[in-house]
């Protein structure tokens, strides 16, 4: 179970200016129902002063979907464009008193919004990077630009970090050996961009040392006196001890399956499986566990599921459902009932 900040509870169940804004002159789009999450942003803004009147949106999505877009309009109502531009998906967050990092793509959802409707104030078209980027993520439609994008914007280090800002991974999980690909590369990249500032500083801090004074009478130039022959070093001192570093927020916690056996994994599979045919049923449907086969979940949908337009977004619920209960990637595959 996540754990949400009151704020974001206040946000969830009281949002702020949800709803449409006739007089909008600025509107950002961002997302789409079929990945789950979409976000309507509308603005009112002074042609002159360029500051933000009014701020409304829509938004299809889970609570802390909600919460975010609430708490963006709330940070927009009354800046310059300017100053609106700069708001990232950190400062929504940090508004709201902290986000799952599971839910963090919310943020990156509002972030997204609120630079498209100000592309559109200017009369021009915001286009993601992932427009230009090689698809990765299929099941959400993520690609190398959003994924690169989030990880030098945000520091992220593991594959976790990155579903957890982007949704990448979250599917079927076959994507997972692309991203560790696009974070390697990214830290690499990172790493020797330190190594050639650090060296410009050495360089131009060498440039800048003084001279040495001239020796004064009877003494020893360091760097021009002979060299004595070597004696036995002495002993070094004991390194310092580093404090332990702190734990980063983001910092993936352990999941929640980890420890478990394989018969109570299987059993939280079955018990999960089991919630969610009571909803099923009610529409005439039905999903039967037939077996799990490492990460594999296989089921058989059965009734009005049979057929359904929406059974790929039934199983795409049934899979969601059982990667936060167990924390790690699952896929689950709809087969026969005498598949096994």
């Amino acid at each position: 179970m996540w754990e949400y900040s009151d704020k974001v509870k206040e946000h969830f169940f009281n949002p702020k200016n949800a709803g449409v804004l006739v007089d909008a002159n600025a509107v950002g789009e961002v997302g789409a129902l079929s990945c789950g999450d979409a976000l309507k942003l509308m603005l009112h803004i002074d042609p002159v002063t360029e500051i933000v009147l009014e701020a409304k949106f829509q938004t299809y999505g889970c609570g802390s979907a909600i919460a975010s877009s609430s708490a963006l309009t709330e940070l927009v109502i009354g800046k310059t464009l300017a100053q609106a531009r700069a708001i990232t998906n950190r400062d929504i967050a940090e508004y709201l008193g902290g986000l799952p990092p599971e839910k963090m793509h919310c943020a990156v959802m509002g972030h997204e919004a609120l630079q498209s409707a100000i592309a559109d104030f200017r009369g021009e078209v915001w286009r993601p990077l992932h427009e230009e980027g090689a698809l990765v993520c299929k099941c959400h439609g993520v690609d190398a630009g959003v994924i690169e994008r989030a990880i030098r914007e945000n520091g992220l280090s593991t594959v976790d970090q990155v579903s957890a800002f982007t949704q990448a991974g979250t599917g079927c999980t076959t994507c997972y050996e692309q991203i560790e690909d696009i974070l390697a590369r990214v830290a690499s990249e990172v790493a020797a961009a330190q190594i050639v500032e650090i060296s410009e500083e050495v360089v131009s801090s060498a440039a800048t040392t003084q001279a040495p004074a001239a020796p004064r009478a009877g003494a020893v130039n360091l760097f021009t006196a002979a060299m004595r022959p070597a004696s036995a070093p002495a002993p070094r001192p004991p390194a310092p001890v580093r404090p332990a570093a702190e734990t980063s927020p983001l910092s993936p916690a352990s999941p929640p399956s980890a420890g478990m056996t394989n018969l109570k994994r299987i059993r939280l599979i079955e018990e999960t499986i089991e919630d969610l045919r009571v909803y099923l049923r009610k529409d005439g449907g039905d999903c039967e566990l037939i077996d799990v086969d490492g990460s594999n979940v296989l089921v058989s949908l059965t009734g009005a599921c049979v057929g359904c337009q929406m059974a790929s977004v039934t199983v795409s619920g049934i899979q969601e459902r059982l990667i936060t209960k167990l924390g790690v990637p699952i896929r689950v595959i709809p087969v026969g009932r005498n598949a096994h």
